[in-house]
Order: C-alpha cells, then sequence, then structure tokens
C-alpha cells in the first residue's frame, strides 16, 4: 500500500501511531529541556551528561525541534503519524551509525558517546516498530486496510452479501402438495361409490317388475 493512501480515521491502528509519536515525542521534549535549563554551549564536542546521555546545545536544539515534529503528528494521527514515526525512525537509526563513526573526532558536533550511539539504535526501533505495526507484519487481519489493498478480490468477495437461495426447502414445497392430495382423495371415493350405484339402479327395477 501506498505512503499516502488513507487510513480510516476511527481505524484503531491510528490509536497505536498516535501513542507512538507521542510518547517518544514527550521523551525527546524533556531531554531537550533540561539541555537547555543547563545552559550547555552550543557547539561544545565534549557535552555534558544531561539525564545520562551527552548533550550540547544544538543536540538540544534538535531534540525539542523533532519532539515538535512528533507531537503534532500525534496529534494528526492516522497515515501521517505513521509516515512520521517511520521518517523519523529511520533518520535515528542512520545518526546512530553515522556518530558512532564520528567518536571522539573534531567533527562530533552534537558530542555524541557510547550511549547517545545506543539511544539513537533504540529510539530508531522503537519509532519504526510504530510506524510500520499493521503495514508490514504478517498475519494481518482482514479487515485491515492495508491488507484490504493488497488483495482486492478477496476482500470484495467477503464484503459482498450471501445470495439468498432461489427454491425452498424441499419439505416446506412438499407441504402444500401433499394438503391438496389429501383433500382429493375423499372426493374421489364418493364419486366413485355413487357411479356404483347407478350402475345398480337398472337391474333392480327390473327384479322389482
Amino acid at each position: 500500500m501506498k505512503l499516502q493512501d488513507q487510513l480510516p480515521v476511527d481505524y484503531r491502528l491510528g490509536t497505536v501511531y498516535r501513542y507512538g509519536a507521542g510518547l517518544t515525542g514527550v521523551l525527546l521534549l524533556a531531554f531537550g529541556s533540561l539541555g537547555f535549563a543547563d545552559d550547555l554551549a552550543f557547539f561544545s564536542t565534549s557535552g555534558q551528561r544531561v539525564a545520562g546521555l551527552s548533550s550540547n546545545g544544538l543536540l538540544s536544539a534538535i531534540s525539542i525541534a523533532v519532539a515538535a515534529l512528533l507531537i503534532g503528528a500525534a496529534a494528526l494521527g492516522g497515515n501521517t503519524a505513521s509516515n512520521v514515526n517511520t521518517a523519523v525512525g529511520t533518520v535515528f537509526l542512520g545518526s546512530g551509525f553515522v556518530n558512532l563513526a564520528l567518536l571522539d573526532t573534531q567533527a562530533n558536533f552534537l558530542a555524541f558517546r557510547m550511549q547517545n550511539v545506543l539511544f539513537s539504535f533504540v529510539v530508531g526501533l522503537m519509532l519504526l516498530t510504530f510506524g510500520m505495526y499493521g503495514r508490514v507484519s504478517g498475519g494481518l487481519p482482514h479487515d485491515n486496510p492495508y491488507w484490504r489493498a493488497r488483495h482486492p478480490e478477496q476482500a470484495r468477495r467477503e464484503a459482498a452479501p450471501a445470495a439468498p437461495s432461489a427454491a425452498p426447502p424441499a419439505s416446506v414445497s412438499a407441504a402444500p402438495a401433499s394438503r391438496a392430495l389429501a383433500g382429493a382423495m375423499p372426493a374421489t371415493a364418493s364419486s366413485g361409490r355413487s357411479a356404483a350405484r347407478r350402475r345398480q339402479l337398472p337391474g333392480t327395477v327390473a327384479r322389482s317388475r
């Protein structure tokens, strides 16, 4: 299914995307705010410890900007939250690999340490899981909009109402016929007796004479 396709507003997957984006956004917002509260040097490559991680002013600003993006996506929900989760998660994973190569160099402008690299990997995988949940996992339920988009023919067959039976059951249709036959039998027997009496009448008259 294309990323721009829209998820139904009331579908339960939207709740997963919202919570994933919102919780991660709040976490990054708290980290960035603590960095600004400590008045960190903006481009320091050595950094200072904030909430167990190394940070500087630039990393704090980026954290708050990403947090605002995630919280905004959580407010919008739907495929927007899913797409933002997936994109930001991919960026976090890439950042982890890039900054791992830049550790202890003059190009380490975000003051990363190994714990920051691990944090980037964990957050990136978490956001990717939230963003792709129900979209690429196996065994999707048949009411899932992504499953329906990938299997349109089967989805239409399952959505079509069952056709009513054309002929009534044999037991029902046979009942009126049996009642009609039962009603005709006394009339046939009565007419047979009347005919027999008419045939016997001339002989009876002759004997009386």
